[in-house]
């Protein structure tokens, strides 16, 4: 059975050495963060709902706090300040930096978009009584890997597009469906923590 304790996680971030993209590649980046907390046996990673709203592409869907890399700014400072003005999550104050995943480039209704995104991962420390949404988030959970990881909470999503119903493997959250970008970079994660983790095969 998977080591799901924080600290083998840190462990594991600790001397994984990512996968990055030259820059040159792409015109656009973005950061986000992967929070995790322990609890117990099992960590838990923090999760976003995206509001809706129109013209935006991730719009509803489950994420990882984050979002464009502004001029001037490094790919870790962006993932920090995105945090902080999503959920008003300090992670300077309230986290640790633990490691990266790789690089991933970012699709949108089927076509892969001139977009990279880094995902880099936090412990939280003392976090604070709650957080602050802004406009752009509906609500934060807190969603356990061992259900996910295990494949105990595997969904199928069925999504229009085209004109044409295409299915999506996703994580069932509490009823939310994780799905997408967030769950090819928690594949990632997981890939890491258990190397026999596949997919889900539809």
């Amino acid at each position: 059975m998977a080591d799901l304790r924080l600290v083998t996680i840190r462990d594991i971030l600790a001397s994984y050495e990512h996968e990055r993209v030259a820059r040159e590649k792409v015109s656009r980046r973005a950061a986000v963060a992967t929070i995790l907390r322990g609890q117990g046996d099992d960590t838990e990673v923090l999760l976003i709902r995206r509001s809706e709203r129109p013209h935006d592409p991730w719009s509803g869907h489950m994420a990882f706090p984050g979002g464009h890399v502004e001029p001037g700014e490094g790919m870790l400072e962006a993932a920090r300040r995105e945090t902080r003005e999503e959920i008003g999550l300090d992670l300077d104050a309230h986290g640790r930096l633990i490691g990266r995943l790789d690089h991933t480039h970012a699709v949108a209704r089927g076509r892969r978009l001139d977009l990279l995104i880094a995902p880099y991962v936090f412990e939280l420390s003392a976090g604070p009584a709650g957080f602050e949404l802004n406009h752009e988030v509906s609500e934060v959970v807190w969603a356990p890997l061992r259900p996910m990881l295990l494949g105990n909470a595997h969904t199928v999503l069925e999504y229009e597009l085209d004109g044409e119903k295409r299915r999506f493997p996703g994580y069932d959250v509490d009823g939310r469906v994780v799905w997408g970008l967030t769950y090819r970079m928690l594949g990632n994660l997981f890939a890491l923590l258990h190397p026999e983790w596949e997919p889900i095969d539809l």
